[in-house]
């Protein structure tokens, strides 16, 4: 299995944080925020990865992440030369996968826990597709999937009315068709390859299984949600609890 940290976007919401530099180059802790993805992906023995990143801030991220060695892995990068959603970073991996499956980790995403548990419950599936699920008090900010005992069934963009409070988070497990799939998706309303597209084309296929985020998670995008992954790593020394 392939890993692949997607780590571009303006990260305009931390305005002035990121006036000169790269959300996932900002301190969480005591170390720069993407520091956490390569470790929760090592801690699954994902040791092959990719990082994802703007032009703009390559040689920042190359800079500080160098050959990987430093982390246990092997690190490749990859420019995406302008936003066009998460699906059309991820179609950037196609040639480093080389037909493998892949896990993929949104580099603004911390976790209590390690990944390790879904990446082999993903594994003992054989195909399709898996996404990590956190029960949210504000549905109306996120991807809410509706489920059965298995399945997810449908996934709702931001909903009025949501069906649950479980929430689609940024860490996502693929088969080696998801490739295929990204070149047969259609542009959303904002002009972007979305992710919730290529959940929703394994949903047609019935192979998107999940599995419920265990202890706290949050995605450190705006000051709010980057406070609480400061106390998240803090509590923890930057440490991943197994």
């Amino acid at each position: 299995m392939k890993g692949i940290i997607l780590a571009g976007g303006t990260g305009t919401r931390l305005y002035p944080l990121t006036r000169v530099t790269n959300k996932h180059l900002l301190p969480i802790g005591k170390e720069p925020m993407i520091y956490h993805s390569l470790k929760q992906l090592t801690s699954a023995d994902i040791t092959s990865i990719l990082v994802v990143t703007s032009k703009e801030h390559m040689g920042d991220v190359v800079n500080l992440l160098g050959s990987g060695e430093e982390f246990g892995c092997d690190l490749t990068y990859k420019v995406q030369e302008k936003a066009g959603g998460i699906a059309q970073a991820l179609a950037l991996a196609e040639n480093f996968a080389k037909g493998e499956s892949i896990a993929v980790i949104l580099g603004d995403n911390i976790f209590e826990y390690t990944i390790k548990p879904y990446k082999d419950n993903f594994l003992k599936q054989k195909d399709g597709a898996r996404v990590l699920l956190k029960e949210v008090g504000d549905p109306e900010r996120y991807g809410i999937a509706a489920l059965d005992e298995y399945h997810v069934l449908s996934i709702e963009e931001k909903p009025n009315n949501p069906k649950t409070n479980f929430a689609v988070v940024g860490m996502y497990f693929y088969d080696n068709k998801v490739f295929s799939i990204i070149k047969n998706l259609k542009p959303s309303g904002r002009g972007e390859l979305e992710i919730t597209s290529v959940n929703n084309a394994y949903i047609k296929l019935n192979e998107l299984k999940y599995d419920v985020v265990k202890g706290k998670w949050t995605d450190a995008g705006t000051f709010e949600s980057i406070n609480e992954a400061n106390e998240i790593l803090n509590n923890n020394n930057n440490e991943i609890l197994t």
